[in-house]
């Protein structure tokens, strides 16, 4: 399927993505959101049954593990994270318990997870979850339109569990469904008859690079500290407790007024230039001053866009850069603002 065809199902109606290859870990028992309070830098504690929030699991030196999406379900808390950081996250949370009531398991191969992405993905996956059962499609597509960023929702359907999630991880905003890896087909099946796209890593990847959001692999690293990737303001709570890299966060915001060496940034191109690659030198007039992690040439803008990490003297928009011969602006993030789902479309259609 043509790329623009793909990127038209996630900006104007439902595109799927299949983000099975991502991780998925499961933590039971009493203690669990307390245990992980301790180690996140959001308020974990503070979750309510179907509510979630994105955090980052950083080093005593402040620089990311890995960035993660917890969900409490009400039975369980569900952590999403990159999938080749699973393995390791679920044996260090073992490891590090002690007398707490806390079981962790990485689920990952167990699940899938199907992305359902773009205004119309409340409606697709409303009449997709009626069918297999969970209820009347006008009540749960209600209920999707109205479930707030990093909420969530479960069912049991003939011995199927089935978690909903709402994200904006692409870009978009839309949902994520995790099922059985064994029901995986069957549901991808219902989500495509009542409506969804199926969508390849280009489009979606294009979407996010507009939508600002930086991918842990890509343009976050072991090296990162959160407030060079700008996430602080979805990633860390300023009013809990201790949790594992605090000391060093609390020190740049508070005493270094949140100065860091380098910032990542968006930057656009003229139309029709080529789109830089993840490595790319980024410099001024004056020496070069960063590289590109990420870039896509934006539909929607009509030109290319990229993010990279630049010295922090260059990261004001409007700021000249140059990558290759190409001239280019330090420009806001998002490039492309990230909408509520909306929108009604005949799901025969």
């Amino acid at each position: 399927m043509a790329l623009s065809t793909e990127y038209r199902a996630l900006r104007e109606r439902a595109g799927i993505v299949d983000r099975s290859a991502r991780g998925r870990l499961t933590l039971t028992g009493a203690d669990r959101r307390a245990y992980l309070q301790g180690l996140l830098s959001n308020d974990i504690e503070a979750l309510a049954p179907g509510a979630g929030c994105y955090a980052t699991y950083l080093t005593p030196q402040g620089r990311m593990i890995a960035d993660l999406r917890v969900f409490e379900t009400g039975g369980r808390l569900l952590v999403d994270l990159e999938g080749s950081r699973a393995a390791a996250v679920a044996a260090r949370w073992t490891q590090f318990v002690f007398s707490e009531d806390v079981q962790i398991s990485n689920d990952s191969d167990a699940t899938a997870q199907i992305g359902v992405y773009g205004p119309l993905s409340a409606q697709v996956v409303s009449h997709a979850l009626a069918a297999l059962g969970t209820g009347q499609g006008s009540e749960l597509e209600d209920a999707l339109r109205t479930l707030p960023l990093y909420g969530n929702r479960s069912w049991e359907v003939s011995g199927t569990s089935i978690i909903v999630l709402s994200s904006d991880d692409i870009g978009v905003r839309g949902f994520d469904l995790v099922v059985p890896s064994s029901q995986k087909a069957t549901i991808l099946a219902m989500v495509q008859q009542f409506g969804g796209t199926l969508v390849g890593a280009a489009a979606a990847d294009a979407c996010r690079v507009e939508g600002g959001r930086p991918l842990f692999g890509v343009d976050m690293t072991e090296d990162t500290i959160p407030l060079e990737a700008g996430i602080e303001d979805r990633a860390i709570s300023l009013t809990k407790g201790c949790y594992v890299g605090q000391e060093v966060i609390i020190r740049v915001l508070h005493r270094g007024h949140g100065r860091v060496a380098r910032r990542l940034v968006g930057m656009m191109f003229e139309p029709g230039a080529p789109v830089p690659t993840s490595g790319d030198k980024i410099a001024t007039a004056e020496r070069e001053i960063g590289s590109i992690t990420s870039a896509a040439d934006s539909p929607t803008l009509g030109r290319p866009v990229a993010l990279g990490y630049v010295h922090r003297d260059y990261a004001a928009p409007g700021s000249a850069v140059t990558v290759g011969t190409s001239p280019g602006t330090v420009a806001p993030l998002p490039f492309v603002p990230i909408d509520s789902a909306a929108g009604t479309m005949n799901v025969d259609e």
